[in-house]
């Protein structure tokens, strides 16, 4: 097969050699503009995977306690709660369902006082909707039996009320009782039979379990406030939950997974595309470095331009030239930076515990981010991107040098030589 002399030149001018100080200064620019691509790359694809990474187990973990999909009423209880279960099992999409009954309470314990999400559930169902009963780090979900006022909290709630399996706390109800006295709050005591740490500082310190038949009787309700529905894919919660709106009876609201906390995936979401777009200007920059070193090149090559065309070689063909050099240094910009994004990503689980082993640091403590450990997520799609972008940005640089490499006048350029 025959390469195009175009080509052949072109990849000699990538390599040029050391000869003069003109030729060493250019192939130093264009070595500064590869490994600016090569950088710039990687900085992008390491940012991108962490991101990525901390999005998953903040999700994860969400879902180890929340639900895909939640059926609720408007009116606070759902007497038909069975029957709304089987209409939403009959979606082959839906693996699991169970009832539960959701308020908010106070727990107090000597001087300590916390507020908390109350959640009564069904412990024989609730393990199929959530993986609580996993999680248990003391006592177990099937603890929880109704009549005898057992609590299942989370690890940071625990230590906050310092209190382990066994001991007592007093749940205050906000709905009170009327008293001649006036209105007095509902007071109970419970036993903490269970601890559980889903690894979500949130849920940790804030969420309690009690049992369903417990909360319908301490907050006086007729029936659970509604029915918690797990889904083969969870990323098809809000097409399924449409899908439920459509086949279900009865006035009832329909929230997924990504409704509950959209305010944080939101703004998730925009910080990955404003740290895209903020490291790309990083490759920009480094990619219109080859602007300065081809036109150098172009300068420096004026008269081998110039014998060129003398010797019958078009526009054209002095235009492929320069442009192939430049989609070389592209090229190869990307390819080691795509490498070292991908072998950086991929360590990032392991360097960062060495680095905060080194510094005696912490950065992510787990009482300010949802996670205690910096994660990484490296997705095909993101790395096949950031290579294209990094790409084409390298191709554009090099169509004003080549354009002005392809103007040259061989009898200007042979008149001094």
């Amino acid at each position: 097969m025959k390469i195009p002399f175009e080509w052949l030149i072109g990849w000699r001018y990538t390599r040029a050699g050391k000869k003069s100080s003109g030729n060493g200064f250019i192939s130093f620019i264009a070595l500064v503009s590869m490994s600016g691509i090569a950088l710039g790359v990687a900085a992008l694809i390491v940012v991108l995977s962490v991101m990525n990474g901390f999005q998953r187990d903040v999700r994860d973990r969400m879902l180890s306690v929340l639900a895909h999909v939640e059926i609720f009423s408007p009116t606070g209880s759902m007497p038909d709660w069975q029957r709304t279960a089987q209409e939403s099992l009959r979606n082959p999409q839906v693996v699991a369902a169970a009832p539960y009954v959701e308020a908010q309470a106070l727990l107090t314990r000597q001087d300590a006082v916390n507020g908390v999400a109350l959640r009564g559930v069904d412990p024989s169902l609730e393990s199929k909707v959530s993986d609580v009963a996993k999680e248990m780090k003391a006592g177990a979900l099937s603890d929880l039996q109704p009549g005898q006022f057992g609590i299942v909290l989370g690890t940071q709630l625990a230590a906050s009320l310092g209190v382990m399996t066994g001991d007592k706390v007093t749940l205050v109800a906000p709905e009170g009782s009327i008293t001649p006295a006036g209105m007095l709050p509902r007071l109970k005591q419970f036993t903490v039979v269970g601890i559980f740490e889903s690894g979500h500082y949130e849920f940790d310190s804030s969420l309690a379990l009690i049992d369903i038949a417990d909360a319908e009787a301490l907050f006086r309700l007729p029936a659970p406030t509604g029915v918690r529905l797990r889904v083969r894919d969870m990323q098809k919660a809000p097409d399924i939950a449409i899908a439920l709106s459509h086949t279900l009876s009865g006035d009832l609201y329909i929230r997924d997974w990504t409704k509950q906390n959209q305010t944080w995936f939101s703004a998730v979401q925009i910080e990955k595309r404003m740290m895209f777009i903020i490291l790309t200007l990083i490759i920009a920059v480094a990619a219109f470095n080859l602007v300065s070193s081809l036109v150098m090149t172009v300068t420096d090559k004026q008269p081998d331009i110039a014998i060129l065309r003398t010797l019958g070689a078009q526009q054209r063909s002095i235009m492929k030239i320069f442009f192939v050099q430049g989609v070389t240094i592209g090229f190869i910009g990307t390819t080691l930076g795509v490498a070292l994004g991908c072998a950086l990503a991929a360590s990032i689980p392991t360097i960062v515990p060495m680095i905060e082993h080194l510094l005696g640091v912490q950065f992510l403590p787990p009482s300010i981010y949802f996670i205690n450990e910096l994660p990484s997520d490296l997705e095909a799609g993101d790395v096949l991107r950031i290579g294209l972008m990094a790409f084409a940005l390298s191709a554009v640089a090099t169509l004003y040098p080549s354009w002005r490499g392809s103007r040259v006048r061989p009898a200007e350029a042979l008149r001094y030589e």
